[in-house]
Order: structure tokens, then sequence, then C-alpha cells
């Protein structure tokens, strides 16, 4: 799966009217009708471009965020870091690339119970694309073990880092730090038991059922719409 979705011009345009209105009114009709009058685009063009309305500005917002956190991480000089710094990084780069309370009011949208599947796909997503910039390569089972081990972090980063009034968010980066070391716990606790006989044995039945997962089809391909796009 790749994670940056088709980029809709439209959608941006919306996106950019609706955004200093946001903070204020939230991702409500009220935000959607005003990013229609201040954009100039017609009101047929935008049902079609976002026809949830403000839910799908709300989700490009996020999808924007992802592809400057894979802008900036693609400049970056990462080759004097550890690999676990480097997703430690990713997800520091990931929270820069958004503004708080705009993200803050997302939250609350993508909590009420209707959208909160469109927000767990979302974060997914954003774990997706840190893994695809860290070379990951997996294909069986540990395609998602590892996005959802990052989605757990990453959702906890940004819940600790909407309440952080820590100087330059100190506590936030050290927060992350931290899950990332569970992260890699846990990649190293998988490691042991592939690398340990007896374990290897007590879970042969597990693992090989777990064999047959594979990851979703299309997931090394960047050239169809809705896949990559930079």
């Amino acid at each position: 799966m790749q994670t940056t979705a088709y980029i809709d011009p439209t959608r941006e345009k919306l996106l950019d009217a609706a955004l200093p209105n946001v903070v204020f009114d939230g991702w409500g009709g009220e935000t959607f009708k005003v990013a229609i009058a201040d954009s100039g685009v017609s009101q047929g063009l935008a049902d079609v471009s976002a026809p949830r309305g403000s839910v799908d500005l709300a989700a490009a917002y996020h999808k924007r965020g992802d592809r400057k956190m894979m802008a900036d991480l693609a400049a970056a000089d990462l080759s004097s870091m550890r690999y676990s710094d480097r997703i430690g990084h990713a997800v520091w780069l990931r929270l820069q690339a958004v503004d708080r309370e705009v993200v803050r009011r997302g939250m609350s949208l993508f909590s009420l119970p209707h959208y909160a599947p469109e927000g767990t796909k979302l974060v997914w997503e954003t774990a997706d694309a840190i893994w695809n910039a860290m070379g990951d390569t997996s294909r069986d089972v540990n395609w998602y073990t590892k996005r959802a081990t990052l989605s757990g972090v990453f959702g906890s980063s940004v819940l600790f880092w909407l309440g952080d009034d820590s100087e330059g968010f100190a506590d936030t980066r050290a927060f992350i730090d931290r899950r990332i070391v569970n992260v890699m716990q846990f990649e190293k606790a998988k490691a042991t038991v592939r690398e340990n006989k007896a374990l290897s044995a007590l879970f042969a039945l597990p693992s090989a059922v777990l064999s047959r997962v594979k990851a979703p089809a299309g997931v090394d391909r960047d050239d169809i719409p809705g896949t990559r796009s930079t």
C-alpha cells in the first residue's frame, strides 16, 4: 500500500481555503461552505471533489502531512542515524508537517464513531509511509505487524504532542524516543523467536499459518492513480 493518494487539485484548493477557518469552526459543514465561497470553486465541482464535505478535506490535510514528511525525509541526511533513530525522526517530522490546532480539530472529527474507521486508516497510511521510507521490504505477516505497531506509536505521539507545553516540544521528542525503543524491542523479540530452535518448534503451527499471510497486492506499485504521488 502506497500511502499518498492521487492529489486532486480542486480538493487541495478547497483545503487551502478551509484551513483559516478550521481552528475556529472545526471540520464541519460551515467550514466547507466557506471554503467553496472563498476558493471560487463551484458547488457542483466541490461536491464531486469532496463528496463528504469537510471530512474529505480533513483526510486530504492528513495526506498532505504525509507528503510533507516524505519530502523532508528525502532531503534529510539520515546516514549517521541508527535505524531506530530514523524511525523516530520520521515520526517527529510528521508532527512538524502540520498545524497542531488543525490536527486537534481533526482528532475531534475522527473520534466520532462513524468517522473512526477513516481516522484509523489514515494513521495506518502514515505508518506505511514511514516504513516505506525506511526501505522496508517485508511482504509477509511482518508487513502488518510493523505497521500496526508503528500506528500505535504515532497515534500516542500525536495525543502526547497535543498536550505538550514543553519548550520546543522536547517532551514529545523524548516520548517518541521511548516508544520507538518499544517498537525495536518487539522486532527484536520476533527475531529471537525465529532464531531459537525450541521456541521455533513451539510456534511451528502458528508460524506455518502466519506464513500464508501476505501483504496486500500492489504494495510495490507506484504507477497507478490512488497509490503514490510526490
